[in-house]
């Protein structure tokens, strides 16, 4: 499991940076570099409901990574290896607008 740092701020499982969904996945079969990648999990914040809604109460440091980017460093049989990822996607309201910054081509 991968420390994660989430910087989008306007998904549903965001709270203090940290995912409260239990486990993510990353997009971009295809990606070439950071902009080619997305957190697929992303789910857009809805005024007048409850954020953090998930199967985790609070938000973990730690989560499980699947990840479709073939071509980045940190897969492994589908899985997220590395030891930190970042997930940008400051002002994002759809998955597309996030990407995953630790991505490194191999």
């Amino acid at each position: 499991m991968a420390e994660l740092k989430c910087t989008a701020v306007n998904c549903t499982y965001n709270k203090e940076k940290l995912c409260s969904k239990g486990d993510i996945m990353v997009g971009g079969k295809h990606a070439e570099e950071v902009d080619d990648t997305c957190c697929e999990s992303f789910a857009q914040r809805k005024e007048g409901h409850d954020a953090y809604t998930s199967s985790l109460e609070h938000p973990s440091k730690t989560i499980s990574i699947d990840c479709e980017a073939v071509k980045c460093v940190y897969n492994s049989n589908y899985k997220c290896v590395a030891e930190h990822v970042d997930i940008q996607g400051s002002s994002a309201a759809e998955s597309r607008e996030t990407a995953c910054a630790t991505f490194k081509e191999k």
